[in-house]
């Protein structure tokens, strides 16, 4: 077993954080306040009564919840093995993490970049060891998906990659590798289907139900892209096509002035109860 440290204990941080938790790995869970601590505690702990629904043989929320260390102290990271980043889709708020991370982390820990869009080679910048970090992007919800797309920086070596393999196995993840270019292969894609579903919304073509229910009944997926957009967080799907305009400057990566709109309105989705869709909290 492992000591992952986990920074950012937003959505995606509290699923990577539960998924290494529930397989036994120590967790270190960092953020910034102590209410978002709190309700990351909570957050984990539902999540597994939720998991527990599909897998009767997963873990009580009481077990995962006392293999993790809820904390605002980066120093807690100084015996870590690995460390996983899931800030805000932002270069600063990365940036910042990696340096509060390197100031006490050791020299052999491996750093695995959960990011939407921003390229690991840029990334692996910020550390003392760019060899020693590789994208890690999970899917939410984590402990679901089977697999996760991993992407090799420029600088990224074989030993680090392999290690990770070795640890994603420990959760019982296939590790899909590919090569980094911003957004990669899942949201070079994908975020083109959620923004243009955006525009169709805008131009009055359809609403979300039927945007989304031609997706699920027409071509069979399991959501809609307007329904992923609101799980992912509008704000940060605007965010990510953000960065993808600004590294290819192509327009196709425009933001639909909708999404802009939703999210200075507050609307971002299933994590503020309402977004293309109204959720209860």
């Amino acid at each position: 077993m492992q000591k992952i440290g986990v920074i950012g204990a937003g959505v995606m941080g509290c699923g990577v954080a539960q998924c290494f938790a529930s397989h036994g790995h120590s967790v270190i869970l960092i953020d910034v306040t102590e209410e978002k601590l709190q309700v990351a505690k909570q957050e984990i702990s539902n999540n597994t009564r939720m998991q527990r629904f599909f897998d009767k043989n997963a873990h009580t929320p009481e077990d995962v919840v006392k293999n993790v260390v809820f904390t605002l102290d980066y120093s807690l990271l100084a015996n870590a093995d690995f460390i996983i980043e899931n800030v805000p889709e932002t270069r600063d708020a990365k940036q910042q993490a990696y340096c509060s991370a390197g100031m006490h982390a050791s020299k052999e820990c491996i750093y695995l970049a959960n990011t939407s869009c921003i390229s690991i080679t840029e990334m692996a910048s910020f550390i003392q060891e760019p060899s020693q970090m590789v994208g890690v992007h999970f899917m939410n919800p984590v402990y679901a998906k089977p697999a996760v797309e991993v992407i090799t920086g420029f600088h990224s070596s074989e030993m680090t990659l392999a290690v990770v393999q070795e640890l994603l196995q420990s959760v019982k993840k296939e590790a899909i590798v590919v090569n980094d270019y911003p957004g990669f292969v899942s949201n070079r894609i994908s975020h083109l289907f959620m923004n243009e579903a955006a525009f169709v919304v805008q131009d009055q073509v359809a609403a979300p139900e039927a945007v989304d229910a031609i997706f699920k009944k027409c071509y069979g997926h399991k959501m809609g892209p307007l329904e992923t957009a609101d799980l992912i967080g509008l704000d940060t799907v605007v965010n990510s096509l953000d960065i993808l305009y600004t590294s290819y400057q192509d327009s196709k990566f425009r933001c639909c002035p909708l999404l802009k709109k939703m999210v200075a309105a507050g609307l971002c989705g299933k994590k503020t109860g309402q977004g293309f869709y109204v959720y209860n909290k």
